[in-house]
């Protein structure tokens, strides 16, 4: 039985609204959020550079608590600061040294590691969930959903996640916030092994609030900005600095948006674009095409 045009629009409608629902409902959970929402606190960190001596205990703890190959240099030895270095896939927190032009004899030590970002891209762009934002903070990565596509690294802005190449069986590694200790409300492995407190762990908020008052109470040790408080809708990692963050090679040009929702109009809308248009284009060339049929046969040119 052929449908009539009354019927095909009732269908059409009917998927319509159907597909409608489906997106508002997609898009009404940010994407790259945690799985659970309940009133849950991330945890975090404040990376206090004022206070860090470079001693690498968190690059050593983090070695321990992952079971990463030992470094090439000895966590003992300063040769490492010669050159800047980056993350690895064996090395998931590295500390750099840069000149203070206000203090030459007093350099500036950095860490870098993943941020942990509130709303993280990676996760987002993940096509199997193989990166996740867990509810207590951490974003972390699962081995047994990751299908190699590397998404993750092309769109996080901190250039964190690295890929085994050279291993016959290759993930993408990086630092995952010791989500066993902090799912227990535990320090993070660095920031238990920091001698110097210049790692503080605890929930997001509290941490933003610490950082305020340390820049409020010594404003000339302090310059006014809590990296990662706003950048990228927020991250999890947060640093303190005597020197604007550009000069220790932080970007400053992210904004506050959080990258997926950079995308999330624009991706909630293909399932409109790539089911429902199809359908109503076919559904009206079926009509057009079945009532120029009718009109033949009425004509008695038909067969």
């Amino acid at each position: 039985m052929n449908p009539s045009r009354r019927q095909f629009l009732k269908w059409a409608g009917l998927a319509g609204g159907g597909l409608y629902a489906a997106r508002a409902a997609a898009s009404s959970q940010a994407p790259g959020a945690p799985a659970s929402k309940e009133d849950v606190e991330f945890y975090g960190l404040l990376i206090d550079t004022t206070k860090c001596i470079g001693c690498r205990a968190c690059e050593e703890a983090c070695n321990g608590k992952n079971g990463l190959p030992k470094p090439d240099v000895s966590f003992s030895s300063e040769s490492v600061f010669e050159k800047k270095r980056d993350t690895t896939e064996g090395s998931f927190v590295v500390v750099n040294r840069y000149a203070d032009e206000k203090s030459p004899d007093k350099p500036i030590f950095v860490r870098k590691q993943c941020m942990h970002c509130t709303q993280p891209s990676c996760a987002s762009a993940c096509l199997c969930k193989a990166m996740e934002k867990m509810p207590e903070g951490p974003t972390v990565y699962h081995e047994d959903r990751c299908m190699g596509c590397r998404y993750c690294m092309i769109s996080c802005p901190f250039d964190i996640p690295k890929f085994e190449y050279n291993s016959p069986t290759p993930f993408v590694k990086k630092c995952i916030g010791c989500p066993d200790l902090v799912a227990k409300g535990e320090k993070t492995a660095c920031a238990e092994a920091c001698p110097e407190g210049a790692t503080l762990f605890g929930k997001r908020r509290d941490l933003i609030e610490e950082a305020k008052k340390r820049i409020y109470q010594n404003p000339e040790r302090y310059h006014p900005h809590i990296y990662g408080e706003h950048e990228v809708g927020g991250t999890g990692y947060m640093y303190l600095s005597a020197v604007p963050f550009e000069k220790i090679d932080f970007r400053n040009d992210l904004g506050t948006k959080p990258y997926p929702e950079l995308t999330s109009g624009f991706l909630s809308s293909v399932p409109l674009v790539d089911i429902l248009w199809p359908a109503v284009l076919f559904g009206f060339n079926y009509l057009v095409t079945g009532n120029e049929k009718e009109d033949t046969k009425e004509d008695g040119h038909g067969v």
